[in-house]
């Protein structure tokens, strides 16, 4: 199914099994909700004229109206968690991965938050994992939606601070010390160097490289020159920059740490970017074997793919980190 016309040809008969429950719960969702508006309005209206006071009127309203419409929408809100888990299971099959709706275990998130590529938070999800081996080397991809709280005077509210993929990768290549990439933050620099001057009782330096395209976009910090040198070949840094493109994201950062795989002849990559939510299977008000439908989800699976041959691909093969 790697191919869109053989996805099609694969998943549409699957979906169209579905749309007779498609259109029921469409049915039901708008048939509620029509109901809960009549309902809230009643409500309100019999309220209002009992001389309630206007907060009880509305919590009262829009607490029913919202009752109705979570009941009238419970068919199509699990056939969407089935379509989904469905669509991401076989493409993922396909393309030699394997899917489940939330990691097991977010890999490495307290690693990528103590490296600085992710912001502390106070609400956190994560979901979407995806798991495979490529080249030698073993890929985790997962989703995260980092929020933190804020508070005024009058009210508390959660604001998104990442929300975007995580990245790890094992690999058959030696690492010492700690190579941080961060982004390039203009004239903040220098309190960002100032702020990497430690890491774990280690000491970071910033790492100068040659390449004038890479230096504009990025950070390197390091506990050993000629390590990061080693790690951050012209080949790599490429393909990092053909990652942000791969990814339409944006804020792409990455660390190499010794400490993540005591295992020695071994080494592990982290990666953190900013994507917004992906691997979604789109509106089910639409037919559920609409060919935009499976042709967007296919062209994130072809993401991946893109990505574990951008970094996992041997250097003599085209990719970007030797082995």
């Amino acid at each position: 199914m790697k191919d869109l016309d053989h996805a099609m040809a694969e998943l549409g008969p699957w979906l169209v099994q579905k749309e007779d429950r498609r259109k029921a719960a469409v049915s039901r969702f708008i048939i509620g909700s029509v109901i809960a508006i009549v309902a809230a309005l009643v409500i309100g209206a019999g309220l209002g004229l009992a001389g309630a006071p206007m907060p009880v009127v509305l919590i009262a309203a829009i607490g029913a109206a919202l009752g109705i419409m979570a009941f009238a929408g419970y068919p199509l809100q699990q056939l969407g968690k089935e379509v989904k888990h469905g669509l991401n299971t076989r493409l993922a099959q396909a393309f030699g991965l394997t899917y489940s709706p939330k990691p097991p275990s977010p890999a490495r998130y307290d690693d990528f938050v103590s490296h600085g590529l992710l912001p502390g938070s106070d609400r956190r999800a994560f979901e979407d994992h995806f798991a495979g081996e490529a080249h030698g080397a073993d890929f985790e991809l997962y989703e995260a939606h980092l929020e933190q709280r804020r508070q005024t005077k009058d009210r508390t509210y959660y604001v998104t601070v990442f929300h975007g993929v995580l990245i790890r990768m094992s690999f058959t290549r030696t690492v010492e010390g700690v190579t941080l990439v961060t982004r390039d933050m203009g004239v903040f620099n220098g309190v960002e160097a100032f702020s990497r001057r430690h890491f774990s009782g280690r000491k970071l330096e910033r790492i100068g490289l040659v390449d004038p395209k890479f230096e504009r976009l990025f950070e390197v910090y390091g506990t050993d020159q000629v390590m990061a040198r080693y790690l951050l070949t012209p080949s790599f840094m490429e393909r990092l920059l053909r990652l942000e493109e791969i990814l339409a994201g944006k804020n792409v950062r990455c660390v190499f740490d010794e400490d993540l795989v005591p295992e020695s002849g071994r080494g592990e990559l982290l990666i953190a970017a900013e994507t917004g939510n992906k691997f979604e299977p789109g509106s089910l008000f639409s037919r559920l074997d609409d060919r935009k439908r499976v042709a967007t989800l296919h062209a994130e699976f072809r993401l991946i793919e893109d990505i574990i041959e951008t970094l996992l691909q041997p250097p003599s093969q085209g990719g970007g980190l030797a082995t």
